[in-house]
């Protein structure tokens, strides 16, 4: 008995027959959605080409099994089957074809009916093969070129950000011209004005000005914390490391912003014995952190105590911490209290702050290669802690100037 002639006679009512058990298993979720030709597809060339493999008569035709087989992984990778369907489809398959030659098979000698069921499976397992391999080098084809689209998106999406960041710092730099006239201006009438007492109303006309003063001098102050962030994200911001003594450099902020702490009757606590004596790092950036954290410490704080402790810790690093018994800080915050324009909302202060403070902060911690720890309890004060090394890494040229500067 011939089966592979069988199997060619029967390849249409195998392919119906398959078609409808793959629409019907719920587990090929892909075919639902296709038509009957769609999942039809090469099926019955691979039939075909499995008849011609069995043939006794005349030469396998493999090349035609796996061209078909080739060609069925290439349209369920279009189709956007997963592996588990596929396969899933060829265990139907198999199961049919049995089936479809039931009463044949019946009627065959065992020995023949042994050496067909081997060699269908043979077949059916290399039509597998072959399907798996065309699949995924499609689908590797498509990730390939999903990945260079996404690329390109990237790199278009990178042009945008630089040049909005550089047009708001460009708009930034434009906005503080008049911004400084009109402060300067202001500044010179209220002088004026406070000399000249015999004008009327002048109490009035002071009260106005001043009020133009401190909007101006807030409006300044949110343009120079945006150009901070933009230039940090356009990555323009470099660090100028030198030898340095640290506890300097913070008695120089912490005599700043005294006068702002004794206005609001807080007492400043200083405590950098344990500081290291000397550090390689960009003087101007550990100032504007330790700046905006007493800043916004004495902001948040109502009454009670300032504090600012230094440490020298282990793993060449040292340590900042800032503490104040202010308002605190939310656990639902903490998670954005670094988030450009983030502010916490209380009826208990009106903190007048732009948002950008502590967000400039992480970023220059960043860039000083460091770290910044919070820790707070509403109502009873935050802490926040940053970590730096004693020497910030830079290039090897700019390490050998420092060190022959230390050396003489």
């Amino acid at each position: 008995m011939d089966f592979s002639q069988l199997l060619l006679a029967k390849t249409e009512m195998i392919a119906e027959t398959w078609v409808e058990a793959v629409r019907q298993d719920r587990q090929i979720e892909s075919a639902s959605e296709l038509s009957y030709t769609a999942v039809r597809n090469q099926m019955p060339h691979v039939l075909k080409a499995m008849a011609t493999v069995l043939s006794q008569t005349q030469d396998d035709d493999v090349k035609s099994l796996v061209q078909a087989s080739l060609d069925h992984g290439i349209h369920r990778a279009e189709q956007g089957y997963d592996p588990a369907e596929i396969a899933r489809e060829y265990r139907l398959l198999r199961g049919v074809i049995f089936a479809a030659l039931d009463a044949e098979l019946l009627q065959a000698p065992s020995a023949q009916v042994i050496r067909v069921f081997r060699r269908i499976d043979a077949v059916i397992d290399e039509a597998i093969a072959c399907c798996f391999q065309s699949y995924s080098e499609e689908r590797l084809r498509e990730f390939k070129q999903l990945q260079s689209q996404l690329t390109l998106t990237n790199q278009e999406l990178t042009r945008l950000v630089r040049a909005n960041q550089d047009n708001l710092s460009h708009l930034a730099h434009e906005l503080k011209n008049p911004l400084n006239s009109i402060i300067g201006y202001s500044e010179l009438f209220l002088r004026q004005n406070r000399e000249n007492t015999d004008l009327k109303d002048t109490l009035v006309n002071l009260e106005h000005i001043e009020r133009v003063c401190r909007n101006g001098r807030h409006l300044l102050r949110l343009l120079n914390d945006t150009l901070e962030i933009s230039r940090y994200e356009a990555g323009k911001m470099q660090l100028q490391p030198k030898l340095l003594d640290p506890r300097s450099s913070i008695k120089d902020v912490i005599e700043m912003l005294a006068p702002l702490a004794e206005q609001k009757q807080l007492q400043m606590l200083v405590e950098c014995d344990r500081a290291p004596a000397e550090v390689i790092t960009d003087s101007l950036r550990l100032q504007q952190i330790v700046t905006n954290l007493l800043s916004n410490a004495i902001r948040y704080t109502q009454s009670g105590t300032i504090q600012v402790a230094c440490q020298l810790l282990a793993d060449n690093q040292w340590a900042i911490a800032v503490s104040d018994t202010g308002i605190g800080i939310e656990p639902e915050y903490q998670a954005h209290i670094f988030d450009p324009y983030f502010q916490i909302t209380s009826s208990s202060t009106n903190s007048g702050s732009n948002g950008l403070g502590l967000a400039i902060v992480s970023r220059l911690v960043k860039l000083l290669q460091g770290k910044i720890e919070l820790v707070s309890q509403v109502g009873v004060g935050s802490t926040f802690t940053v970590i730096l090394p004693l020497a910030v890494k830079t290039t090897e040229e700019a390490v050998t100037a420092i060190t022959t500067q230390v050396g003489a």
